[in-house]
This record gives structure tokens, C-alpha cells and sequence, in this order.
């Protein structure tokens, strides 16, 4: 099965939501918002939602001109998050807020490329599309990408990695920090559901919108679901996060988060997409890196040995965290704000599930082979 074409025509009205939670990164935000103003497709409305930080709320009221009621004149709305803190329920709180018939997101710490949000609107013309995900690019605070650093954990810094495919695909699920979903959908389902993922800096870190796609397409059979590398963000990296021990304890947490994930959903739709990664793309990843080694490339050793260490980390916190839920230790609570939705919908059997972050794991496997002609420069593969 193919995609459905793209096309312009019946285009919906697209509000992109950003959540930001620290002053620590007001030049980026202002870059994020920027972005969102020079589009090709013009948003119908910035929402940048504030999680628990009046002095920032206040800051950014003051910059865009916004009471946090709605009515600025470049049509940025700032608001407080409505719910717990948390990533999950500021973006409930900018869906219940925001008037589009399709919800864009963007990480606080990314800047979209001209047409990002003119390929989402374009995807949409088609009723069964519910959601459309897109291609997300580190830019390394060093300028260079870390020669250990191996491209099948890019989602470690909330990038794009190697093992999608490129062009325009069905997938399980779309990766949080450059999404965007139909307003039907998000009802759907409830919204993102509270129980694990970011919250400043404790952890678990991610899934949640994993666990939404796997709930959508439950409650919507037809439902599909496409990234769209064409519709492209570029994701700051900061130093922090090129190191190792950064690596090793995001690989470790999103263990954490995906037997939240599985115990939410069930081992089979949690896990469906993890099996073909650890079994076809990392072990070619390692096989790379051994090769680049024997042939005396630099960081190759470096690189097969992260992945080692990477699937390690995580099977570790995959392990805590079943034991964890087998415990009852974890609970998942639905999304409660205004507007968003009724209760999740579940599957037989499963709880209602948890909350998150700006972007999970290896989350994204291919339902079906890519378009005959994919967009240029497609996603690593």
C-alpha cells in the first residue's frame, strides 16, 4: 500500500503549539516562534504554552503583547499550562487553546525550515491522514558531530536516525518534537495522557507520543499516519548532551519509558518497532563501525562500541521499569484538560497510558515501503 498523494487541494488551517518551560532558553524560543512566522503555508496561530514558570510567562506576555487570553496582533498567544507540569499536558493545554483543524508542534529548542508546516497541510488534504510527523536535524552546539556518535541513536538528541527510510511513509507513530496531528484525533483519544515522560529534567523521558498513535490508530482503524521528510526542523544540540554520560542515561530512561509504553499497550504494538531495530539496524550500525575501524576511520570503534553500550543502557531500563509496573510503582492517568477529549481510548485489557516528551526512541518503523519518488535529501537510511 501506498501513501496518499499529497496535494493542495481542501488544506486545512494548521495552529502550531510550542511548550517552553525555562528562561534558560529565551533566544531560542524567539528563534522557534521566528521560524514559525516565515513559513511558506502561514500558521493560523502560535500558542506558545508555559509550563509552571511565571517569570517566563509574564517575559514572553510582555515580548509578544499577549494577556495569555488570546487576541495578539501577530496572532502569538501565550498561556499557562492548564495542567500538571509536564510536557504532556502543556501540549493539551495549546490543543484545548488553539482554533486550527490541525495541530502542529515544535520543540522550544528547533527552528522549522520554510515549507515545514506547507507539507503537513498538504498531507491533510486527504480525510484518512490523522497525523504527519517530519525529518528533524541535530545542529551540534561543537559544530561537528561527535566521531563516536552513531547515527542509529540520533534520537537520543531528539533527531531523526538512521533506519527510516526516506521520502514521504506510513509509520506506527510520529516523533513528538516535529509533529502534527488532526484536531478529530487528538479527541479522539484524549489528548497525551499524564504519567511519564519530561518534567524538567526527571526522569523518564519519552514515548508519549508513541503510546497516542498506537491508541489512535486503535480507535480509528483507517487511521494513517505518514512522516514526511520534506517537512524538515533543525534541533539544537547543546554541549551537555554530546557526551557520553548523556547518552548512556537518555538510552537508560527511554528503557524506562517504553515498558510504560508496552504495559500501557501491550508488548506487541509497544514493542513492534523496537524488535526490527535492534535485529536489522543496529547490528548493520555495528557492522559499520567495526568496518570504519579495520579500515582506520576515526570513531568507528567508538561508534560500534556506543551501540553496544546504547542497547545495553536501555534493555537496563526496560528491565527496572517492567519491574517496576509489575509492581503497580507506575500509574498512567489520563488527560484531564478542557477541550481536549474524553478518557483515552484503550484496548482490551490495557490501562490508559502515559505522558512525555519532545521525542522518543526508535519509534517510527515503516508500515509499508517508501513513495516511488521520494523528496531530496531523505532521511539517512
Amino acid at each position: 500500500m501506498k501513501p496518499p498523494p499529497a496535494g493542495p487541494g481542501g488544506a486545512p488551517d494548521v495552529s502550531v503549539v510550542i511548550c517552553v518551560y525555562t528562561e534558560d532558553r529565551w533566544d531560542d524560543i524567539l528563534a522557534a516562534v521566528s521560524s514559525v512566522r516565515d513559513q511558506s503555508w502561514p500558521a493560523l496561530e502560535t500558542l506558545i504554552v508555559v509550563d509552571h514558570n511565571p517569570a517566563l510567562l509574564r517575559r514572553l506576555a510582555k515580548t509578544f503583547g499577549d494577556d495569555g487570553a488570546g487576541g495578539a496582533p501577530d496572532r502569538v498567544r501565550v498561556l499557562a499550562n492548564a495542567g500538571p507540569r509536564g510536557l504532556s499536558a502543556g501540549r493539551n493545554t495549546g490543543t484545548a487553546a488553539s482554533t486550527g483543524e490541525v495541530i502542529a508542534f515544535l520543540d522550544d529548542d528547533a527552528v522549522a525550515e520554510r515549507d515545514w508546516l506547507r507539507y503537513f497541510a498538504e498531507a491533510y488534504a486527504d480525510p484518512r491522514v490523522m497525523a504527519v510527523g517530519g525529518r528533524t536535524l541535530p545542529v551540534w552546539e561543537s559544530r561537528r558531530r561527535p566521531v563516536w556518535f552513531p547515527a542509529e541513536f540520533d534520537w537520543v538528541v531528539g533527531c531523526t536516525y538512521r533506519g527510516l527510510p526516506p521520502g514521504r511513509t506510513e509509520v506506527r507513530n510520529v516523533l513528538g518534537g516535529n509533529a502534527s496531528f488532526r484536531r478529530s484525533a487528538l479527541t479522539a483519544v484524549g489528548g497525551f495522557a499524564n504519567g511519564i515522560g519530561r518534567d524538567g529534567n526527571r526522569l523518564p523521558l519519552g514515548c508519549e507520543e508513541t503510546e497516542l498513535c498506537i491508541r489512535l490508530t486503535r480507535a480509528v482503524p483507517d487511521a494513517v499516519l505518514l512522516i514526511d521528510d520534506r517537512s524538515v526542523i533543525h534541533h539544537r544540540v547543546p554541549a551537555a548532551r554530546e557526551r557520553f554520560a548523556y547518552f548512556r542515561t537518555r538510552a537508560y530512561a527511554e528503557g524506562l519509558s517504553k515498558a510504560l509504553v508496552a504495559r500501557s499497550v501491550g508488548t506487541r504494538a509497544g514493542l513492534a518497532t523496537e524488535r526490527r531495530y535492534t535485529t536489522r539496524v543496529l547490528p548493520a550500525g555495528i557492522a559499520r563501525g567495526v568496518r570504519d575501524a579495520l579500515l582506520g576511520r576515526p570513531g568507528g570503534a567508538g561508534r560500534a562500541g556506543a551501540i553496544v553500550a546504547g542497547v545495553a543502557a536501555a534493555a537496563g531500563g526496560y528491565a527496572v521499569g517492567s519491574v517496576r509496573a509489575r509492581r503497580g510503582g507506575e500509574r498512567f492517568a489520563p488527560a484531564t484538560v478542557p477541550g481536549v477529549g474524553a478518557e483515552p481510548v484503550s484496548g482490551p485489557g490495557q490501562s490508559a497510558a502515559p505522558e512525555g516528551t519532545a521525542a522518543a526512541g526508535p519509534l517510527a518503523e515503516p508500515a509499508m515501503e517508501p513513495t516511488k519518488e521520494p523528496a531530496k535529501g531523505g532521511t539517512e537510511a
